[in-house]
């Protein structure tokens, strides 16, 4: 098929177009940037050149690839998993995802796109007992930063998944690790477990869900070619409370286990999104994107590691 990729230099950008390419598609990628251009050109990709807030550029770079599959992968997020930084860059994520993102999924239709593919987030489903799924309301009542993000994601699917035109699918990612993440060995959270500076919060009870960045694009590609219309999410075999891979993370990485603080010194320090992440993050099931996409993800590696090296 011939794939139009926006977003195609990030963390899962990367590794996105080497699948698309050893699955023998098409490729154009948007980029901004003459120098990304013949970069993508050496790739065997063709470029599109355009600002993704230039609407008229973004349409007519659609409309001159003419894709059968539009794949937005749009983020703008910073290489330190701090508040600090996270609080910095989310304006522009958000304007990015939204402004950007219409202007993409507009072309797309007025390029008459069969299908359209989106990045969207795993863990912003409301707190609760088990495992959410592609139905568990999100947690629109959260602590700020994440009830905000929840409202995005849900307006970017209804955005999406609302058009008549084109078939929308919406990818629910849940935490990516591998290379070029914040989770492995060289990323800004493993600086921070090695300095004791990520604390299991409270009683460390937040389930998170994690994906490896390769199974990420693998995903997508498999969506791309045989996805239905809707919501998957997609993420590993082993949703994990923060008390469990957290320890583990450190040991993989012969790091100082971590220190364990009180929720009332979470929310001095680091605020309510940190005590929401580290006690009431909610872990979500893969079973539809394994049933419906074949999709076999690997499993978390430092748990893996962690139980040889306990066997050993």
């Amino acid at each position: 098929m011939k794939i139009f990729v926006a977003g195609g230099t990030g963390a899962i950008g990367r590794p996105l177009i080497a699948e698309l390419l050893a699955k023998g598609h098409a490729l154009v990628a948007l980029t901004r940037s003459p120098e990304k251009a013949q970069a993508l050109v050496e790739q065997g990709i063709e470029p599109a050149i355009a600002d993704v807030f230039d609407t008229d550029a973004v349409k007519a770079a659609v409309s001159r690839a003419q894709p059968e599959v539009v794949i937005e992968q749009l983020t703008a997020l910073p290489r330190h998993y701090t508040r600090e930084s996270l609080s910095a860059a989310a304006a522009f994520n958000t304007r990015l995802r939204l402004e950007g993102g219409a202007n993409v999924l507009a072309a797309a239709q007025a390029a008459g796109v069969r299908r359209y593919l989106r990045q969207s987030i795993a863990f912003w489903a409301v707190p609760g007992p088990g495992l959410a799924d592609e139905e568990t309301p999100l947690a629109f009542d959260a602590s700020p930063a994440v009830a905000a993000d929840a409202r995005v994601v849900t307006e970017l699917e209804h955005r999406l998944l609302g058009n008549p035109n084109i078939e929308g699918i919406a990818l629910r990612y849940g935490f990516f690790y591998g290379p070029g993440t914040w989770f492995t060995p060289d990323g800004d959270v493993a600086q921070q477990v090695r300095q004791q500076q990520f604390p299991i919060v409270g009683n460390g009870e937040g389930v998170w869900s994690w994906l490896h960045i390769e199974d990420a694009a693998i995903a997508t590609v498999a969506a791309a070619e045989q996805g239905n219309p809707g919501i998957y999410l997609i993420a590993n075999d082993q949703p994990l409370a923060v008390r469990e891979w957290l320890p583990a993370f450190a040991q993989w990485l012969n790091a100082p286990q971590p220190p364990q603080i009180s929720v009332e010194d979470a929310l001095k320090a680091s605020g309510a999104d940190a005590v929401y992440y580290g006690t009431q993050m909610r872990g979500v099931s893969n079973a539809k994107a394994k049933r419906e996409l074949n999709f076999q993800p690997r499993p978390l590696e430092w748990i893996v590691d962690t139980a040889v090296a306990h066997a050993s």
